[in-house]
């Protein structure tokens, strides 16, 4: 399956909950009570004040000075300011080698998006290590070694309660011998409210820069879809101890409230890198503005 269509897929509740009210309520009259119900629209689906408020200001703008009557021609004006604010933070460029910390709370998918970003890089023909930096979870380690498995790379692992710093350690320092491209350290489900956890975090950050010199070093918060503004103090509290290079969004699939990822980009300017669209290891997909927006409007 193309990506479009594992986007179409995933992204079916959010767009039953935005284009097909929007087609409800369009009628030629784009009027304050049309603004009204769109803006309602689109913070139920968790677009967020900020990002809303900024659409309907400039769909309302270009409607008004292009006289646009036509619901087709209202959805591509939507269209294309929805893409203009998730474009703002977008950075293709790939670099390599890289480090990539996953971050976030307990339960959100971090060791599964591990695997299947590995199988994606796999698929690019890259040299991949996974680092069990979860030494507290019991058995973190054993699901991430079957992860490794699957996707066919590397894993350098510790036993539970080991230092995490350690690990990362020895990790990177063989990645570097092996010559890896693309390292891949997973980390405990930490509460975000706790600051030793955070402390942990910051340890690994300064192991990281120790060994690891110049090279790319990137943090990936994973947030799943379905918690809605729930993952915006996730962010918020992990980009002020830490720093967030990117977001891993899971469970696309499961909610009506893709919309987050407006939230985010507005309030935060933190891109979104991959999407979860599904459960095989092949079902996660890099983030593609252009497409997002279309399968939704």
């Amino acid at each position: 399956m193309g990506i479009f269509s594992k986007f179409f897929n995933a992204l079916k509740k959010t767009k039953d909950s935005i284009s097909a009210k929007i087609s409800s309520i369009f009628s030629g009259e784009l009027d304050d009570d049309f603004f009204d119900e769109l803006e309602f629209i689109l913070i139920s689906a968790d677009v967020g004040t900020s990002a809303t408020s900024e659409i309907i200001d400039k769909v309302r703008g270009i409607c008004k000075k292009q006289k646009i009557k036509t619901a087709e021609a209202f959805k591509d004006t939507l269209r294309h300011v929805m893409q203009e604010i998730l474009e703002e933070n977008m950075d293709t460029s790939e670099v390599y080698p890289i480090a990539i910390n996953f971050i976030g709370v307990n339960g959100v998918g971090k060791t599964t998006s591990i695997g299947k970003i590995a199988h994606y890089y796999k698929d690019k023909k890259k040299s991949v290590l996974m680092i069990a930096g979860d030494t507290f979870r019991a058995a973190a380690a054993d699901q991430l070694t079957e992860w490794s498995k699957r996707a066919g790379c590397r894993i350098i692992k510790y036993t539970e309660g080991a230092d995490p710093g350690a690990v990362v350690y020895d990790g990177l320092s063989s990645a570097l011998a092996k010559g890896d491209d693309v390292v891949l350290v997973d980390t405990a489900g930490r509460l975000h409210n706790k600051s030793n956890l955070m402390d942990e975090l910051k340890k690994i950050k300064n192991v990281e820069k120790k060994v690891w010199g110049e090279r790319a070093i990137a943090n990936y918060i994973v947030l799943d879809a379905t918690t809605g503004q729930n993952a915006l103090s996730q962010v918020e509290s992990f980009n002020e101890s830490v720093g967030l290079d990117g977001i891993v969004l899971t469970k696309l699939d499961g909610t009506a409230k893709g919309g987050i990822v407006f939230a985010i980009a507005k309030q935060y300017h933190i891109p979104v890198i991959f999407v979860g669209v599904g459960e095989g290891i092949d079902d996660i997909v890099p983030f593609n503005a252009k497409e997002f927006v279309e399968n939704i409007i």
